[in-house]
């Protein structure tokens, strides 16, 4: 008969307690709506300082290159210079033509991780387009028309290889990190970059067209209609240059 006051004082302090937990729980959650709703806001705010700062990085890249590379063009006689000065001017190429086309994926990796991860992905992916140019220091030596035309004809026949199209779908696609992201984008470029090499390093002309290409190759999906005109064009040119070099426009010729 003694057990019944016992368990009502024991529901009454087990009620006092769990009124006096709700509003603790309460606070808990609207700090947590309150910190979810801020990142919610900024994530927009991240994402449009990550396209305004790759695409500002890539105008005052342009501006450096074209100053830097002012009357340096000798088409596939082209001297490179020493290491350091090439490897400052390939950066600086890297970063103008190919940050524009890398902006949807630096955009995806705004809204996942911010600045910070923004930061990191960039300078991963232009590390990889450094390396790139450290093989084309090693190899690339001032060269004739032929040497040239045969790098275009093999340029245009990568351009309908699997490989290409494997490397070009994973370029477009989401991918974490910078490294991937540059390993599958110069796959996919690789090709256009050949015939840049080729037709001239320091060309600002060709450079401007192979941007506009590796542009179009990143934004725009696999379509023959386009693809195999383009691939057909480039080995066009390359055996245009091999049987007559001197017709062939903003082409400077060895001298």
């Amino acid at each position: 008969m003694n057990a019944g006051p016992g368990r009502r004082l024991h529901r009454l302090g087990h009620g006092r307690r769990r009124a006096a937990s709700g509003p603790a729980r309460c606070r808990g959650d609207a700090v947590s709506a309150s910190g979810s709703a801020a990142i919610t806001a900024a994530r927009p705010a991240a994402t449009a300082a990550a396209l305004a700062g790759t695409l500002g990085l890539a105008a005052a890249c342009w501006v450096l290159v074209v100053q830097e590379m002012n009357g340096m063009d000798m088409g596939p006689a082209t001297r490179l210079g020493s290491f350091g000065f090439f490897m400052a001017v390939w950066a600086s190429m890297m970063a103008a033509m190919m940050l524009p086309g890398a902006a949807p994926a630096v955009l995806r990796r705004a809204r996942v991780g911010g600045m910070r991860a923004v930061s990191q992905f960039v300078g991963s992916y232009l590390a990889v387009w450094a390396l790139a140019g450290v093989v084309v220091y090693a190899v690339d030596r001032p060269h004739g028309t032929l040497p040239a035309g045969v790098a275009l004809i093999a340029a245009g026949a990568y351009e309908f290889t699997p490989l290409k199209q494997r490397c070009r779908r994973r370029c477009r696609e989401s991918v974490r990190s910078g490294l991937g992201f540059g390993l599958s984008c110069a796959g996919s470029s690789i090709g256009l970059m050949v015939a840049l090499v080729a037709l001239g390093a320091m060309s600002i002309t060709w450079m401007a067209v192979i941007s506009v290409l590796v542009l179009a190759q990143k934004l725009l999906p696999a379509k023959a209609a386009t693809d195999i005109p383009l691939a057909l064009a480039i080995t066009g040119l390359g055996i245009w240059i091999i049987v007559a070099p001197s017709a062939v426009p903003v082409l400077t010729p060895q001298m």
